[in-house]
């Protein structure tokens, strides 16, 4: 059995694993083919049952495919993530229009391999516009997918972190500055490239918002507790600014986060700390609003979401003016940048001109996913165009 080969579908690849630890029998490629085609007559039904609302929000993995979905290029998206032992859920949970699955992975190398995915693609089909993020998916994986439309995105400083010959498969690599944008075209000069980060420029203003009440922060950082998102910074500049300065992290996940309590503890500082784990994201956006500005302290970070999340809850946003990637979003409208040596400066400084920032406004002109959306669907028509020239002049030859 084999799904219907008209419907167009997104899939967006994650690198997230879960099921730890990996197990030492992994069912085959033939027994999953079995699985799959079991679980397609089950959802052919709910393929077609009623229309409901798209509603482009959550996380920067969601926002993307919803956003096809929304400008009617594809009828369904999806979610994959990998699983390290011989026994993944069911179901995970969905939403009307997103469907999340988890695969079975060969093994912790990466990039990813799974034969379970391999038998879901030749049960399913390909999908019709592939985005593989992170640490990628093999190339046995890709090759399945050829006539697939494939984006690739970092989500991370290194513009690239695959190799070249699974980077080779992509028609199009989203970069998140120009360097990064350098770095692509030195290995691949033929391949498309945009910088169209999907963190920062599938924004949407039905999740993050202005929610009326008091602001009992002056600062926010919402990062994960990891050395990269360098808190020690914020922390060197707080420790420099008096002691009515109050801040709240927000940790989604990450390793360091008893130690960043202690630190914090230690300096004296007057923060709070929320997670891990991590909050629902309309909890974060409401932790947002509770702060006058919210700060990005990392400098080998990607361009990260929270920029414009930020924004879009009306928070002007001080960066740490040698991050990687993302610097494009910080403008007088929506924020300044300092060095480290500098960020109590800049701080105290956004905190006597909060009213000189419109931030919100400037991110609904910009970078919300309406706006992106319609870029990269210039970008496939592009690709396809050049496809069916290139085509016509093998003829001609």
């Amino acid at each position: 059995m084999r799904v219907n080969s008209d419907m167009r579908k997104v899939v967006v690849i994650s690198d997230f694993q879960d099921g730890w630890p990996p197990a030492s029998a992994v069912p085959t490629k033939a027994e999953r083919l079995l699985t799959w085609t079991t679980r397609l007559k089950e959802e052919q039904e709910e393929w077609q049952s009623g229309d409901h609302e798209i509603v482009v929000e959550g996380g920067y993995l969601e926002r993307l495919p919803l956003a096809c979905l929304a400008q009617g290029m594809v009828d369904r998206a999806e979610i994959w993530s990998h699983w390290r032992n011989n026994a993944p859920p069911d179901e995970c949970p969905a939403e009307a229009h997103l469907k999340r699955r988890v695969f079975i992975l060969n093994g912790p190398d990466h990039p990813f391999s799974s034969d379970d995915m391999l038998a879901h693609i030749e049960v399913y089909g390909a999908p019709t516009i592939l985005c593989v993020l992170g640490l990628g998916v093999s190339e046995e994986i890709l090759l399945p997918c050829h006539r697939s439309f494939k984006i690739y995105n970092s989500i991370d400083a290194p513009a690239l972190r695959i190799p070249s010959n699974i980077s080779r498969h992509f028609d199009l690599i989203l970069s998140a500055s120009k360097e990064q944008s350098d770095e692509i075209r030195a290995r691949h000069p033929e391949t498309q490239i945009a910088i169209l980060p999907i963190g920062p420029e599938f924004a949407s203003p039905s999740t993050f918002y202005p929610i009326e009440g008091p602001k009992d922060y002056d600062v926010i950082y919402v990062a994960a507790a990891q050395p990269y998102k360098r808190h020690d910074i914020l922390f060197a500049a707080l420790s420099r600014l008096p002691r009515t300065v109050r801040t709240l992290c927000v940790f989604g996940y990450g390793e360091d986060a008893a130690a960043l309590r202690q630190d914090a503890a230690e300096l004296g500082l007057n923060a709070d700390f929320v997670g891990p784990p991590a909050v629902p994201i309309a909890e974060v956006n409401r932790l947002m609003n509770r702060a006058r500005m919210g700060v990005v302290c990392g400098v080998d970070d990607g361009a990260p979401a929270v920029l414009t999340e930020y924004m879009l809850a009306d928070l002007p946003v001080l960066a740490n003016a040698a991050l990687r990637c993302g610097l494009q979003y910080i403008t007088p409208e929506t924020g300044a940048v300092a060095t480290a040596d500098r960020f109590h400066l800049g701080i105290a400084n956004m905190l006597t001109r909060l009213e000189d920032f419109t931030p919100r406004a400037a991110v609904l002109r910009q970078w919300t996913w309406h706006h992106s959306i319609r870029k990269l669907q210039q970008l496939i028509a592009a690709h396809r165009s050049n496809q069916e020239r290139s085509a016509r002049d093998s003829e001609i030859v």
